[in-house]
C-alpha cells in the first residue's frame, strides 16, 4: 500500500506542473468552499435580476393590489404602501443596483489604472502631482464626500454612478502605482525600453498584464461598497429616485416604527440582499486574492 503512494505523488505532482495558469487559479479558487458557493449565489442572483422582466410577475410600478398587503399566493412578498408588487420591485432594484456597483467600480477602475500607471512609470513630477491630489481625494471623509456630491449634483442614476466612480480611484492608483514602480525596475521591462519599444506596448502589454490581478481583486471590495454605498444615497433620498426601484429607496419606505415592526415584508427582502450580495462578494474577492497570489501553496 504504501509502495504505491509515492508514484501517485509524483502523478499528482506531474499533473500539477502540467496545469496552465487558469487551471491553476480555478482548482485554488475552488478549494474555498465558501468563495464557490457565493459565486453560485451571485450568478443567481445576477441572472434573475438580468431576466426580471421576463420573470417579474407584475410591471414594478404598477399598482396591483391591496395598500402594505401581507404575502400572499398572488404577491409572494406582499405590497408596499400603494400596491405595488415588492418581489417584481426588488427583481429590479437588484439590476439597478448591481448597475450602479458595476458601472461605479469600472470607471473608478480606469481611472484608478491610468493615473496609476502614469505616477508609477513616469516618477517625478507627474508621480509627485498624482499621489498628491490622491493623498488629497483620501483626505476627505469618505461618506461625507459623496455625500456633498450628491447634493451638488441632481439626485438620479447617471448621476449616482460617476459620484461614486470619481470617489473610489484613490486605491487603485496606489495600488497600480505601488506595483508598476516595482515591475520597471525588472529586467524585462528594462530590455523593452533598450529594445526601443513603444510606451505603449511597455505600459499596456507588458506592465499592465502583471497587474491585474491584485486590480481585480481590490475591484471586488470596490464592487461591494458601491452597492453599499447606493443603498445608502438612496435610503438617504440622494440616490436612485423613484418611481425607479433600487435597494436603497426601498428601504426608504421602512423608517417608521410601523413599517418596522407590523410590515417587515417591506425592508427584510431588500436588506436581507444587500446582506448577501455584499457578502458574497467579498467572499469571492477573498477567494480571488488566494487564488492569484503566486506565492500560495498549491
Amino acid at each position: 500500500m504504501t509502495s504505491k503512494d509515492p508514484g501517485r505523488k509524483y502523478d499528482m505532482e506531474k499533473d500539477i506542473g502540467s496545469e496552465s495558469y487558469l487551471q491553476t487559479v480555478i482548482r485554488r479558487f475552488r478549494r474555498h468552499h465558501l468563495a464557490t458557493v457565493s459565486l453560485i449565489v451571485l450568478a443567481v442572483i445576477v441572472g434573475a435580476a438580468v431576466l426580471a422582466p421576463l420573470i417579474a410577475p407584475y410591471d414594478p410600478n404598477e399598482i396591483a393590489g391591496p395598500f402594505a398587503g401581507a404575502p400572499s399566493k398572488d404577491f409572494w412578498l406582499g405590497t408596499d404602501q400603494i400596491g405595488r408588487d415588492v418581489l417584481s420591485r426588488l427583481l429590479y432594484a437588484t439590476r439597478i443596483s448591481l448597475l450602479v456597483g458595476v458601472m461605479a467600480t469600472l470607471i473608478s477602475t480606469v481611472i484608478g489604472v491610468v493615473l496609476g500607471l502614469t505616477a508609477g512609470y513616469f516618477g517625478g513630477l507627474a508621480d509627485m502631482v498624482i499621489m498628491r491630489f490622491t493623498d488629497m481625494v483620501m483626505s476627505f471623509p469618505y461618506i461625507l464626500l459623496v455625500l456633498v456630491a450628491a447634493a451638488i449634483f441632481k439626485p438620479g442614476l447617471w448621476n449616482i454612478i460617476w459620484i461614486l466612480g470619481f470617489v473610489d480611484w484613490p486605491g487603485i492608483a496606489r495600488l497600480v502605482r505601488g506595483n508598476v514602480l516595482n515591475l520597471r525596475e525588472t529586467n524585462f521591462v528594462k530590455g523593452n525600453i533598450v529594445a526601443g519599444m513603444p510606451l505603449h506596448h511597455i505600459l499596456f502589454s507588458e506592465i499592465l498584464p502583471n497587474t491585474v490581478a491584485p486590480i481585480l481583486v481590490y475591484a471586488t471590495s470596490v464592487l461591494a461598497v458601491s452597492i453599499l454605498d447606493e443603498a445608502a444615497l438612496s435610503f438617504l433620498g440622494q440616490g436612485v429616485q423613484p418611481p425607479e426601484a433600487s435597494l436603497g429607496n426601498m428601504l426608504n419606505g421602512a423608517q417608521s416604527l410601523t413599517v418596522l415592526t407590523k410590515q417587515p415584508w417591506l425592508w427584510i427582502p431588500p436588506g436581507l440582499l444587500i446582506v448577501i450580495v455584499v457578502m458574497a462578494i467579498n467572499f469571492v474577492g477573498d477567494a480571488l486574492r488566494d487564488a492569484l497570489d503566486p506565492n500560495s501553496g498549491r
